[in-house]
C-alpha cells in the first residue's frame, strides 16, 4: 500500500512538475505572458506587438483569437511590420481592406497547438522541412538552421522564430521577425 501511494504521489508530482514547466511564464515585449490567459489577453500587453494587436482589432479577429482554439500563432513584431513597404500597414488598417488584412493575419495561424518541439519533430519526420497548413488555407514551411527555427512563406520569404513556446490558455505563440505573406 505504501509503495502504491508513493508511486501515485511521484506520478502526480511529475505530472504537475512537467505541466508547470511546460506552462512557464515568458517575457515578450517587456510584459509577462501568462499561460492561463488567452492570446489576446497576453498580446495586448506586449510593447513589441502593438501593430499586430491593432491589425487584429481592425480585422475583427479579437473574438476568434479569444476563443477556445487551440491555435499556433506566428506573431510578427512591430519591427517585422516596419520591414513592409512604407504605407502598407496604414493601408491594410483601412476598413475597405479588412478582408485582405484577415487573410494576412490568418496566414500566421495554424489550427492546433504546436510547440517548438512538435514543429521540430515534424521537420525531422519531413526530412528537414515541415509543411504547416494555415487557417487562411495557405501553407508555411518550417525548417531549422542550427538550433534556430525558421518559417518560410509561399513567396520564399523567411522569418526567424525569435521567441518560441509562449504558451497561452488557447494555444501557443511563436514570435517571428518578419511578416509572412501567402500567394493569394
Amino acid at each position: 500500500m505504501k509503495t502504491r501511494n508513493f508511486l501515485a504521489t511521484a506520478i502526480l508530482a511529475l505530472t504537475f512538475g512537467f505541466t508547470s514547466y511546460a506552462q512557464k511564464t515568458v517575457m515578450v515585449g517587456g510584459a509577462a505572458m501568462y499561460p492561463n490567459k488567452n492570446i489576446i489577453e497576453n498580446a495586448v500587453n506586449s510593447k513589441d506587438h502593438t501593430t499586430l494587436v491593432a491589425a487584429v482589432k481592425a480585422a475583427g479577429l479579437v473574438e476568434t483569437l479569444q476563443g477556445a482554439g487551440p491555435f499556433t500563432v506566428f506573431a510578427p513584431t512591430n519591427a517585422a511590420f516596419d520591414k513592409l513597404p512604407k504605407g502598407t500597414v496604414e493601408s491594410l488598417l483601412k476598413p475597405e481592406n479588412k478582408k485582405t488584412l484577415q487573410t494576412i493575419l490568418t496566414y500566421h495561424v495554424v489550427a492546433g497547438k504546436m510547440n517548438a518541439s512538435d514543429i521540430a519533430t515534424a521537420i525531422k519526420d519531413g526530412k528537414g522541412k515541415a509543411t504547416l497548413k494555415t487557417v487562411s488555407g495557405g501553407t508555411l514551411t518550417a525548417w531549422m538552421k542550427g538550433k534556430d527555427l525558421y518559417i518560410t512563406d509561399e513567396n520564399g520569404n523567411k522569418s526567424k522564430v525569435t521567441i518560441a513556446d509562449v504558451n497561452q490558455s488557447n494555444g501557443v505563440i511563436h514570435v517571428v521577425d518578419a511578416v509572412l505573406l501567402s500567394k493569394k
